[in-house]
């Protein structure tokens, strides 16, 4: 027979241990994996590495990468389990107030308020506060009038920088959250893109007037990911839009008298400027604003490989009209010579443009400048040659091989900084 206490004493649900964060040993709110393959609660792993620990905790393995990465699926698992079961799911996840009933007053206020500022920023908070679920950061995405709202804000005060501002880094925070699903950022890209005139104007304003530097990037970051997912007559009429390839121009160079670079501003900037530079009547617009001496100096300083990329591409853009292939031979042809350093740090897409742009200056203009800069470059016939046996489309093989013609001039000196063992190729 049972005590009669027993029915009176409330029942203990038993937490499955992977639920358990190894560090806290509570159940995770959002959990995420480092490298070692170990889950851990966000908040409590975050608090160990900025503790100065590069080690696992579970493991004590040294850790080569600190990255975060989201487990989604035992997140899943753990919020089934908390509807499933007598636990009380914002205990678990911490959110007092579920994302749907959030979305309702923020929209509501960002929709009536004169100031949408305010509340525009409490929804960026939202999404840059780790300990907030991304389920519910999801959900707010999902929430029906939520980006529709930010829009409307920007429409509505658009002569206001804060607001643009603020509505801005709501977007871009989205966009760049690892938390957020790609098919909800999909979808913001699609909803916000389908007044693509107004979202132009606002993002311009922001690049040429913002606060500080962190909102020109959220405006390029938008951009970027507009520019990605456009088809052509879209990127006709983001070319069109005035000011913004100036602004854009101006991302990428230094940020103070100094000449400091900011590398985020230069890799948003270059991306974004390569996705522009595909429509073709707007090349001679971009030389002459400059555009051929702002990637010369992004070529010229230590980047990665995507941005070399991108730069070597608007290098080849522009040598398709005059305009560009005169300002590419000025000033002592400094562009061509960037572009043939950078020629084989690229990987194969930049190589291949680096090539086309390089031949439409030396071999289609024969302008005497470039020909006399590449064959200057140390090192120059080398890279040319190991294009040519790097597995090059056909096109880019015969480019490079009009290309290592001009060496011939001066063939001894150039053959002697040739490094390669490789015999099968022979330049002459």
């Amino acid at each position: 027979m049972r005590k009669e206490g027993r029915l009176t004493t409330p029942l203990e649900v038993k937490i499955p241990s992977f639920f358990r964060c190894p560090i806290s040993l509570d159940v995770m709110r959002s959990p995420v994996s480092l490298c070692t393959g170990v889950t851990y609660d966000r908040a409590s792993i975050q608090r160990w590495l900025d503790s100065g620990n590069t080690t696992c905790p579970a493991t004590m393995q040294p850790l080569p990468s600190t990255d975060l990465v989201p487990n989604l699926t035992l997140q899943r698992l753990i919020r089934l389990w908390c509807s499933e079961s007598t636990v009380d799911s914002t205990a678990v996840t911490g959110c007092k107030v579920s994302a749907r009933r959030l979305a309702g007053e923020l929209v509501k206020e960002i929709s009536s308020s004169p100031d949408p500022a305010a509340p525009l920023r409490r929804l960026a908070g939202f999404f840059s506060d780790d300990d907030v679920d991304e389920f519910e950061k999801n959900d707010l995405i999902n929430a029906v009038g939520c980006i529709s709202a930010v829009q409307s804000a920007m429409k509505r005060k658009s002569d206001d920088v804060e607001t643009l501002e603020a509505s801005i880094s709501v977007l871009a925070l989205v966009l760049r959250s690892e938390s957020i699903e790609e098919a909800n950022k999909k979808t913001v890209v699609t909803e916000i893109s389908s007044d693509l005139g107004t979202l132009l104007s606002c993002l311009v304003k922001v690049l040429g007037k913002g606060t500080g530097l962190e909102s020109r990037i959220n405006a390029a970051r938008i951009l970027q990911s507009v520019l990605v997912a456009s088809n052509s007559d879209s990127r006709n009429l983001i070319s069109e839009e005035p000011h913004l390839i100036s602004e854009l121009i101006r991302l990428i160079g230094p940020v103070d008298e100094k000449g400091t670079i900011e590398r985020s501003a230069v890799r948003l900037g270059v991306v974004c400027l390569a996705g522009i530079c595909s429509v073709r009547k707007v090349r001679g617009e971009m030389v002459q604003l400059g555009v051929v001496t702002a990637v010369t100096r992004v070529l010229i300083t230590k980047s990665d490989m995507a941005v070399s990329e991108c730069a070597l591409k608007i290098m080849e853009a522009v040598a398709g009209c005059a305009e560009g292939r005169m300002a590419m031979c000025d000033n002592g042809a400094v562009a061509v010579k960037a572009v043939a350093c950078k020629m084989m740090k690229a990987g194969k897409v930049g190589a291949e443009a680096a090539v086309a742009a390089l031949w439409a200056v030396c071999i289609k203009c024969k302008d005497r400048r470039a020909v006399e800069a590449l064959s200057g470059v140390e090192g120059g016939l080398t890279r040319l040659l190991l294009l040519m046996q790097s597995g090059c489309s056909p096109v880019a093989r015969q480019m490079a091989g009009d290309l290592i013609k001009i060496f011939k001039v001066n063939a001894k000196n150039c053959l002697a900084g040739y490094e390669s063992k490789t015999t099968h190729i022979m330049p002459f």
